[in-house]
């Protein structure tokens, strides 16, 4: 899932500072307003669910470790994205997803001889969870653009957690094609949404690959 990426670029003449980021921090919040970086979050979903539809019949402990590193991998974007918040309810938020998913993650990779049930229980949770978070984030978020697509993939997790965890997996095959569906479905959200920022970057009068106004 993605979430707010801080305030909208404001139109007018874009007041950009110049030269490299003052320090660690201004870099790692720059990184993660750059719509490039949103981008990158949709290929981490989108390619695994992609490879899980491609191979439906790869076995359960294939599934299990694909899963996993697309959760760590996620965990990882979504913990730079914090940075891209200025409340402190909102980067609270978004750290928390990242732990969630990262935990996640080492749960699937530590064991990834579990059952059918434990794995869609990891992975529902996760997906619901994140869908909360990221629906508040986007309600709470002040000047976001392009509001309408972040509630979209926040309700798009919620209901990705709540089919995962309420229908039944008899078999590896049938959570293997759910859980790819799925992660395409959330990776075309986050697609359409790195290509809303960029929209609104464009129409803020800075170039598709700034991340945005100094404040």
């Amino acid at each position: 899932m993605t979430e707010s990426r801080g305030p909208a670029p404001r139109t007018g003449p874009p007041h950009v500072t110049e030269g490299a980021a003052s320090g660690p921090a201004d870099a790692v919040t720059a990184l993660a307003r750059s719509w490039t970086w949103i981008l990158g979050s949709a290929v981490v979903t989108l390619v695994p669910g992609v490879l899980i539809l491609v191979w439906p019949d790869e076995t359960l402990h294939v599934l299990a470790v694909v899963i996993g590193l697309y959760l760590l991998l996620a965990g990882a974007f979504r913990f730079v994205s914090a940075f891209a918040r200025e409340g402190h309810g909102e980067r609270f938020a978004g750290v928390l997803i990242a732990v969630l998913f990262v935990l996640a993650g080492v749960l699937c990779l530590r064991n990834p001889l579990q059952t059918i049930t434990a794995l869609s229980l990891i992975v529902g949770l996760a997906w619901l969870v994140s869908g909360i978070l990221t629906l508040y984030t986007a309600i709470a978020a002040e000047d976001l653009p392009h509001r309408g697509v972040v509630l979209c993939v926040g309700v798009l997790g919620i209901v990705a957690g709540i089919v995962v965890l309420a229908l039944p997996t008899e078999s590896a095959r049938v959570l293997t094609r759910l859980l790819g569906l799925w992660l395409v479905l959330l990776g075309l959200g986050e697609l359409m949404l790195a290509f809303a920022w960029r929209h609104a970057l464009r129409k803020s009068g800075l170039p598709p690959d700034t991340t945005g106004p100094a404040e």
